[in-house]
């Protein structure tokens, strides 16, 4: 298992700007090469002990085994309770959720989880929480984008945190989400307001909220700025901001029906500045006809 992000992916996604007439290098980064380089990245968080990489702790199972839990799908407001379904026996997919965190609180609430990542070393603390705690889950490596390996009505829930910010397209994401989940269940999602991408990260670390890029997002648009590089070479994940036309309306035209949301921002405790002046998260919960 890789716990650093390939440098050999690195290089390759760095000299894909030497063309200077490839606006953003992406004709020649196909989607498996960034998978790949996501994958080794979040290997390398897992190791960095990002923030959620790390398992809950046995009194958050006990807790949930006695039905009182808190999970979230954005920084800082849980999900409200009303918003889940019978947990009891739910088929329920945890969808680019590894980091043995939301999933292993669901199974010792009586879900039948899945737990599904591109990154094996996030897959392995979901692993590690089930194996201390007892719990029965499942664990499946592969692409948010792409859930094959699941037939047709396979879930009666999915959570889904914020995560579809590593994916180039979400609307994949959307219409599989679709696919998978049986008629009457429940899709819970968090995402990044775009408006989060307006502001060059290094800048708004600085203070600074002068605005620098338009939306759509895309890493892949930036990777000859020196931002961009540095945090390739320190094995960082590549991000791509959706407009809320893919994020909400890409539900809506998959076939979802909109039930409820929320905005969420970063705690104070963060020191975000975006945070001090309006909320860059949403979370929303959908059904399926």
């Amino acid at each position: 298992m890789s716990i650093v992000a390939s440098p050999v992916y690195a290089a390759f996604l760095i000299s894909s700007v030497s063309d200077t007439n490839d606006r953003c290098g992406a004709g020649r980064v196909n989607n498996d090469d960034l998978l790949k380089y996501n994958r080794d990245a979040w290997n390398k968080q897992v190791n960095d002990a990002n923030r959620w990489t790390r398992p809950v702790s046995i009194d958050v199972i006990n807790e949930a085994r006695s039905g009182k839990f808190e999970i979230v799908l954005t920084p800082t407001i849980p999900v409200p309770a009303v918003w889940f379904p019978e947990l009891t026996g739910a088929d329920t997919l945890c969808l680019a959720s590894g980091g043995g965190q939301q999933a292993p609180v669901l199974a010792a609430a009586g879900a039948n989880v899945t737990v599904f990542d591109n990154s094996p070393a996030q897959l392995d603390q979901d692993r590690f929480v089930a194996q201390r705690d007892g719990l029965s889950m499942r664990f499946v490596e592969g692409d948010m984008a792409d859930l094959a390996v699941f037939p047709d009505q396979s879930f009666d829930f999915i959570f889904h945190p914020c995560s579809n910010g590593f994916a180039v397209n979400v609307l994949p994401v959307w219409r599989e989400c679709f696919r998978v989940l049986r008629s009457g269940g429940v899709m819970m999602a968090g995402f990044t307001n775009p408006l989060r991408y307006l502001f060059e990260d290094e800048r708004v670390e600085n203070g600074s909220l002068a605005v620098v890029h338009s939306l759509p997002y895309s890493d892949l648009d930036h990777l000859d700025e020196p931002h961009i590089q540095n945090a390739i070479r320190a094995g960082k994940p590549l991000e791509f901001a959706h407009t809320l036309t893919d994020q909400i309306g890409g539900q809506l035209r998959a076939g979802f029906l909109l039930s409820a949301m929320f905005e969420d921002r970063y705690a104070d405790s963060d020191n975000d500045p975006i945070s001090k002046f309006t909320d860059t998260f949403i979370a929303t919960r959908a059904i399926k006809p």
